[in-house]
């Protein structure tokens, strides 16, 4: 099997899952992990860190499959191409729950041809409008969910924005 590198992105987590999920990323890589732990201001009394990784290719699968399991964590995990494979991204968040899609060699999200036929049979039947169909395929509701996540670094102003009428 060929090795591939990655990152993982835990974009919010309570204290308590910390620990938890230092221990189960160590035993899926077989190492040690040790996380940076970063309080996150967009959400109240969570942390956030970042670990780029070795291993091989399949880990960010199987990295998203075991962190997927604790609800109050959101997180993404991406894995680089590699000989023989594409690359994948994972996102979650306990709203909309796991996002995959496949990366190609150049960076692209790649949607299979069934995927996109679907969506438009689901629009012609009324089931699912097209572009919402293909908004979920990209995963534009995972990234709308995560980017006040993504940005709110320690010196980064959070800015609240309330629902009015």
């Amino acid at each position: 099997m060929n090795d591939t590198r990655g990152v993982l992105y835990i974009h919010s987590t309570p204290s308590a899952l910390c620990p938890h999920i230092e221990w189960a990323v160590g035993g899926l890589l077989g190492m040690p992990v040790s996380l940076d732990w970063i309080a996150q201001p967009v959400e109240r009394a969570t942390y956030r860190a970042e670990l780029s990784w070795t291993g091989p290719t399949g880990s960010a699968a199987q990295l998203a499959s075991t962190l997927k399991g604790w609800q109050r964590i959101r997180y993404e995990v991406t894995e680089e191409p590699s000989a023989g494979a594409e690359g994948v991204r994972y996102a979650y968040t306990p709203r909309l729950g796991v996002f995959s899609g496949t990366i190609g060699q150049h960076g692209d999200l790649l949607i299979s041809e069934e995927r996109i036929k679907h969506a438009v049979v689901c629009d012609a039947l009324g089931r699912k409008e097209i572009m919402t169909s293909l908004d979920e395929l990209l995963g534009r509701p995972w990234d709308e969910e995560l980017e006040p996540f993504r940005h709110a670094g320690a010196d980064t102003p959070v800015r609240w924005l309330h629902q009015v009428g």
